[in-house]
């Protein structure tokens, strides 16, 4: 078996604190911007998720968002509240429950377009910095995903 090395063990050495703190960062910084149009930080990453592609199930958008159906659930059960999407049963098969667009749905998505660039300015990055952050992260994910999926 190989060694493992030394790794440091205080808060502000630990990777996981790292992209803990920076999450909570940027979560602080969208609020403002996703509070003028009446969504959460995860109600906004399900209504991207349906901007893309309109008509997902519940079971495709939980795994688009690397989230569990029930955790899905409520988030979209709100977001049908507010009048921005609708929930249908499958036709052929009753156990698929489908995600739609509402017309305000598809709206809210012209209002939507600034906050990429304003989450843009404020960090204050390069755009190669961010994409390759981006991308460092992907793999970052993937890689612990598969580790936890061949425990």
């Amino acid at each position: 078996m190989t060694q493992r090395p030394a790794l440091p063990f205080t808060l502000d050495e630990q990777l996981c604190f790292a992209l803990y703190s920076t999450s909570l960062a940027m979560t602080k910084a969208y609020k403002p911007l996703l509070d003028k149009l009446g969504l959460t930080y995860p109600q906004y990453l399900a209504m991207l998720v349906l901007w893309e592609s309109d008509d997902v199930t519940v079971k495709g958008m939980a795994a688009r968002l690397n989230l569990d159906s029930a955790t899905v659930t409520p988030l979209l059960k709100r977001l049908e509240t507010q009048g921005l999407v609708e929930r249908v049963r499958g036709v052929e098969d009753e156990r698929l429950v489908y995600i739609r667009l509402t017309k305000a749905g598809a709206a809210l998505k012209r209002q939507a377009r600034e906050v990429p660039a304003e989450i843009f300015c404020a960090t204050q990055q390069s755009p190669e910095f961010l994409l390759r952050l981006r991308d460092d992260l992907t793999r970052l994910r993937t890689t612990l995903n598969d580790y936890m999926d061949n425990e």
